[in-house]
Formats: structure tokens, sequence, C-alpha cells
């Protein structure tokens, strides 16, 4: 891992992981197809709240993580990485790679924070106990999450494809799930306290993101996660962007989202103080 990382300032990380992927690989280029949406001359460098991207104190960039080939490795890298980030009073923004990311990532936030909130945008609730034989897939981060207490609260927003099973497991740790029939009807999370960002492309609909492994239509807009963002005001001490597939995104469209989530991410993290506490 090479870059810049700016006290205090949120810190682009990339971490190009796809070994969880159940379906498509190609999530491992996710990172450099983001950053290259970011920094297009298509665009300016400011944030819609007129923060300038280019300042390191705005937006810092730690590289991306090499990842060993073994998963459980792996997960051991982007874990130890993600805390070395925290001791520098860094505050990741991780590009993903994978959704499989988010479990060693909250591993190292956890540590640092006695209470912490996830708000998880997605199509997929992925609290599988396994998928195909594999606990640590794509599909079965927020089972390990819950299951180790790594967060106080869970909010999932965007919901629209659950089994039976996984509605068991959301009851059972309390879950609080906004499917898109309750966004429809008007149901919004209110969040306090710190909390953790943890946004799959694929919650939002593919005619908005099209750029992912598992589109599923019926999803949120571009500009509903960005208000999403912006209305939630616990200080924000991390966050992951996840499941971007280059090879499925006819022209960059969906780098760009989550170019323009990143942003959005930005202000909001310049817009809340995190505490420091560390979890006892």
């Amino acid at each position: 891992m090479a870059g810049t990382v700016g006290p205090g300032a949120p810190t682009l990380v990339g971490v190009p992981w796809d070994g969880g992927a159940s379906y498509l690989r190609g999530g491992a280029l996710g990172p450099s197809a983001v950053r290259d949406a970011l920094w297009s001359p298509s665009r300016n460098a400011y944030t819609e709240s007129l923060r300038d991207l280019r300042d390191p104190a705005v937006l810092a960039d730690a590289g991306d993580f090499t990842l060993p080939t073994a998963a459980v490795d792996a997960r051991n890298a982007i874990r130890e990485g993600i805390a070395r980030l925290l001791d520098a009073a860094a505050r990741p923004i991780a590009l993903g790679g994978d959704h499989s990311i988010s479990y060693p990532i909250l591993q190292a936030v956890r540590a640092r924070h006695a209470r912490l909130t996830i708000v998880q945008v997605d199509a997929h609730s992925d609290l599988y106990d396994d998928f195909n034989g594999d606990r640590y897939s794509h599909a079965c981060p927020f089972a390990r999450i819950l299951e180790e207490g790594l967060c106080d609260r869970l909010v999932q927003v965007g919901i629209r494809t659950r089994t039976p099973a996984q509605r068991e497991t959301a009851a059972r740790y309390g879950v609080e799930v906004i499917d898109m029939r309750a966004w429809a009807a008007g149901a919004r999370p209110v969040v306090d306290g710190p909390l953790y960002w943890s946004i799959d492309l694929d919650g939002l609909d593919p005619a908005h993101a099209p750029g992912v492994s598992h589109p599923e239509p019926g999803g949120l807009s571009t500009r509903e996660v960005l208000t999403l963002l912006a209305t939630q005001r616990g200080p924000v001490v991390g966050a992951d962007v996840v499941e971007l597939n280059p090879s499925r995104d006819p022209g960059g469209l969906s780098a760009a989202v989550a170019a323009a989530l990143v942003r959005g991410l930005v202000d909001v993290m310049h817009d809340t103080t995190p505490g420091t506490a560390a979890r006892p």
C-alpha cells in the first residue's frame, strides 16, 4: 500500500478482492475504476458542498492493499491494513472489491468504537450462514459481523431479495430492515452515534448502477442514496463502497455513481465529528 494519509481525513483505500464472489469475478478491478471516475477530466474536483478533493486535508489516498491469494490471509491483511489507517487517525473509505471485505474492515473499526451503528445499502441482506459452503462469501459478511458483535445496531436499506432464513436471522439479531416496499411507503432510518456506511452498488436500481454482478431491479436512485447519506447525523467513522464490476459497466456509468457516493461520503465525514472511545 502506498499513498498519502491525512490525520483525521477521509482516506481512500482500495481493497481489490473478489475471492468472495459467488457468481461473477471482476470486483477486484473496482478500486481503479472508481478512482478513474473520481478524477476524470469530465468533472471538476469539488463536492456538492464545495470541498476541493485535491486538498489532502479533504481527501487522502492510501493506495491499494496488496492482498495474498488465500482468503484467510487476505482477510487478515485487510483487517490489519485498516487498523493501521485507524491508528494514523484516518477515516477509511474502502473501495471494493466484493462485499466480503466489510467483515474484516469492521473487525478493525469495532475495536476502536464502543458504540457503532452500520447502515447497509444493499439489494441483498448478506445474512446467509454460509453460501455454497463458504462462510466468508460476499453473501455472508453481516452474519459474521452480527455473530461477533461488531456493531450495536445494523440498519439495512434497499433490501428486496430476502429468503425466509435470512428474515429469521434478521429477527434474531434485531436487524432493522427498510426494504424497498417500506422505503416506497416513506420509511427512513434515524441514526445517531458513531456510524459506518456499507454501500453495495446493487442497492441502487440497475438503471442507475448497471455495472454490478447481481443487478436487482426495483432499487434506489443515486439521489436517494446521496440524500440518505446527507440526512444521517451520526459521526461517520468509516465506509465502504463495494461490488462495482467494471466488466459489466457500460460507459463507466456505475463507476461514476460510485465516485459520486465517495464525494457524498467525504462531505458527511467532514460535517460530522467522530468519537474516539475504544471498545472495552
